[in-house]
């Protein structure tokens, strides 16, 4: 055997359970990167809390790299702390965002301040029509410039949500909007779901979202398919009817020098034109789709033939 291939069999070799320990080292390690959540500091004032929700209502400066300064739900998993803190409560804390952007939440809440209880005024709550209510026959202007009206969608499940064009915030108006595209994508699939439902999105920045703007920012969620219109609009209203339909809705909104704050508010609207249901920072699109489905079909829920 000459010096070389000596040298190269005695070359020590990794056993291979070894290997794949390492190997299994370093997928855990990748794994881990790629599931990490990110936090991001929060100082504010808790304007509201709902314990059964386990959230609280802060208003809060700039949170750079999230989101700008408004007023905005958060749910903190410690339900104890969500019972210790109180209106008026300045607090600081860790915002956690998950692998979703819409996944999000407080933790290590702390109060800093409890001198402002008991002075603080939350926010007026709207008055929400509860489930089995007729909603507001208002009338709307959608993205081709012509006038709609609610009862235009008697027969239907409605879907009805609220955005505005500018809005930044990805797990508000932009997951809205992406999440009703895939409830559109899923429905045209069945010509008979499809032909019983329709998806209405109705801004509160009329004043900037013109019909132009509104069709324009539709087709981007439609693939550039103008037939999609036919089931989903995309309208506007005047300061008056917004009003009626944020009340009738739960829709909170305040206008600032450039942004919009407000909640999110989803609601289902039965094909004889009551309110079926109510959603706001809770819900999947699979689960607005098949309650959809459920208001469109009542014969089926009863058991009858589809």
């Amino acid at each position: 055997m000459g010096e070389n291939e000596f040298m190269h069999s005695e070359k020590p070799q990794c056993p291979f359970h070894v290997v794949g320990a390492i190997g299994l080292m370093l997928l855990l390690v990748v794994s881990v990167g790629c599931n990490r959540t990110r936090k991001y500091p929060l100082q504010g004032e808790v304007v509201e809390k709902n314990a059964a929700t386990s959230e609280i209502t802060v208003k809060h400066g700039d949170i750079p790299g999230f989101m700008p300064a408004m007023a905005m739900p958060y749910r903190v998993k410690d339900p104890a702390v969500v019972q210790e803190l109180q209106p008026g409560d300045k607090i600081a804390a860790e915002v956690v965002l998950g692998k979703d952007q819409s996944d999000y939440w407080l933790e290590d809440v702390r109060i800093t301040d409890e001198s402002g209880r008991g002075q603080a005024k939350p926010p007026a709550a709207p008055h929400m029509l509860m489930p089995g209510e007729r909603v507001p026959n208002v009338a709307l202007i959608n993205q081709d410039g012509r006038t709609i009206h609610l009862s235009d969608f008697a027969g239907e499940a409605l879907l009805v949500t609220f955005i505005y064009t500018r809005c930044p915030m990805p797990n508000f108006c932009p997951r809205l909007s992406s999440q009703f595209a895939k409830i559109h994508d899923e429905l045209k699939k069945n010509p008979d779901d499809y032909s019983k439902t329709h998806l209405l999105t109705v801004s509160f920045d009329p004043k900037y979202d013109t019909p132009a703007v509104l069709r324009k920012y539709g087709l981007a969620y439609l693939d550039g398919d103008q037939s999609g219109f036919s089931h989903w609009d995309f309208a506007s209203t005047n300061p008056g009817d917004l009003a009626r339909v944020a009340q009738a809705f739960g829709l909170q909104y305040e206008k600032g020098d450039n942004q919009i704050s407000h909640n999110m508010s989803i609601v289902l609207i039965a094909p004889d034109g009551a309110v079926a249901k109510f959603w706001s920072t809770d819900w999947t699109w699979t689960e607005l789709m098949e309650n959809m489905r459920k208001a469109a079909h009542p014969s089926a829920q009863r058991g009858g033939p589809r």
